[in-house]
């Protein structure tokens, strides 16, 4: 197709006439070789930048800064982006230098070249339709950039919240079906007293239910922008009214209550919301990794382990021994949830670095954040699909488990107390002895009593005293 020169402050470039980017991203292709992963590989954010870029258009249309031959086309130019045209245009490396101003000119650029071809131009006539004068009218990279990130992360959160509670209904499903499996309950990888398996299984659904009411409230402080802060805040080179315009132009592009932040110094140097985020997700993080190895451990064996539950078999687990197949499932969960750990690490230095009127870490912010959402999106989904739904339960290992621990003996307290219960658990634990019998030896119950206290029913509600 040719080429077409290009100009910035630095110099002049032959492109290729082809692409729809121009000068300022090519000097980011040059310079930003870090990750492998570019814009295109996070089509939400490039979805969500499109957003941005048209609010503003359509914001300046209406407060009379640009006109509507303009606005209507970069509207239209950004229209094909949402709709998933062009995302092989985004190349700029995620990780990059200047605080996203190479992430801003690449979709400044594509938006204009796509609108300049509408209005019957050429890619790169740019006295008819400018990518700093009219695509990026009325923004800095400062506010257009962590706006960006908000509208595509709060998206993006929508997802995982929709997953977190495809896995909570399968781990209500399993406590409702494994509500009278009882279970012989651990501390400290030790004998404790007895449960149920719903009860594990209810407690799991807790832990999801508990990291989805805390994301969704993360996730509000997200629609919160400095749209209109321009470049630290006080709205240098922008229409006064244009702040109060352009939310109502993205909540409509949206469908979200997007609105301005209380304050925009404040909210442009600061990147603790990311952090809140973070934080929220390295929690659920947390407790799915939790969730994953209680699995791995229940399902041990299959003769020589735990045996309590039967994960489903996905693949053969070694290259040696026939037979053998691995929790292979929940050994990835737990992967994943170390990424997102690793990853709020990450967020948390890039949000400290931040110095005076800007945080010029903001795309390792937006990287790390990203990643995590959708690493643990898949996780969920993972776990909820490929384990919980297809679970099985084995009773039989459960109940023996609960009549051959030394453990039970804690049910004996009430009627002989502490000391004669220890001595009959230690004794248990050097002859092998089951704890009801030494306890009949001893004369301390009748049958009859130690019956009725070792029933496992009556371990789960057991009542004060004889």
């Amino acid at each position: 197709m040719g080429t077409r020169k290009e100009h910035d402050f630095i110099g002049e470039l032959e492109i290729d006439d082809s692409v729809y980017y121009g000068v300022q991203t090519f000097r980011a292709l040059e310079n930003f070789h870090m990750s492998g992963r570019t814009l295109k590989d996070y089509p939400f954010f490039v979805k969500a930048f499109a957003q941005i870029k048209k609010a503003a258009a359509l914001a300046n249309k209406e407060v009379g800064v640009l006109d509507a031959d303009k606005a209507d086309a970069i509207a239209k130019a950004c229209d094909e982006i949402i709709a998933g045209k062009y995302l092989d245009q985004f190349v700029v490396d995620m990780i990059q230098g200047g605080a996203g101003t190479s992430t801003n000119m690449n979709a400044n650029e594509v938006i204009t070249n796509i609108a300049l071809e509408l209005m019957g131009h050429k890619k790169g006539e740019y006295q008819y339709l400018h990518p700093n004068d009219h695509t990026n009218l009325g923004q800095s990279t400062n506010d257009a950039y962590p706006s960006s990130i908000k509208v595509a992360a709060h998206a993006k959160l929508g997802d995982l919240l929709k997953a977190m509670e495809e896995l909570k209904t399968e781990l209500e499903i399993k406590a409702k079906d494994f509500k009278d499996i009882i279970k012989m309950g651990r501390t400290e990888l030790e004998d404790a007293v007895p449960t149920t398996l719903g009860n594990t299984f209810n407690a799991f659904a807790s832990y999801i239910k508990s990291d989805i009411a805390k994301i969704t409230a993360a996730r509000e402080t997200l629609t919160h922008l400095n749209m209109g802060a321009t470049a630290i805040g006080t709205g240098i080179n922008c229409h006064p009214d244009y702040k109060f315009v352009v939310e109502k132009k993205l909540s409509a592009i949206t469908g979200v209550d997007f609105k301005p932040a209380e304050d925009f110094i404040a909210a442009t140097q600061d990147t603790g919301d990311f952090v809140h985020v973070s934080g929220a997700l390295k929690t659920a993080a947390v407790r799915l990794s939790k969730i994953a190895n209680d699995l791995r451990l229940m399902n041990s064996g299959p003769r020589c382990g735990l045996g309590e539950i039967n994960l489903p078999q996905m693949q053969p687990g070694s290259s040696i021994m026939p037979g053998k197949v691995n929790p292979v499932i929940a050994e990835v969960v737990g992967e994943a949830c170390y990424e997102v750990i690793g990853n709020d690490v990450t967020i948390m230095l890039c949000s400290e670095r931040g110095e005076f009127e800007l945080n010029a870490f903001e795309p390792g912010i937006a990287y790390g954040l990203f990643n995590s959402i959708t690493i643990l999106e898949n996780a969920m989904k993972t776990l909820s699909e490929k384990a919980i739904k297809k679970l099985t339960a084995n009773p039989e290992a459960c109940l023996k488990s609960v009549l051959g621990s030394v453990g039970i003996v804690t049910a004996f307290n009430p009627y002989i107390g502490y000391e004669k219960s220890a001595s009959i658990a230690k004794e248990a634990l050097q002859t092998g002895k089951a704890v009801g019998d030494i306890c009949l030896e001893r004369g301390y119950l009748t049958k009859e009593e130690i019956d009725k206290i070792l029933e496992p029913k009556n371990m789960l509600n057991p009542s004060m005293g004889k």
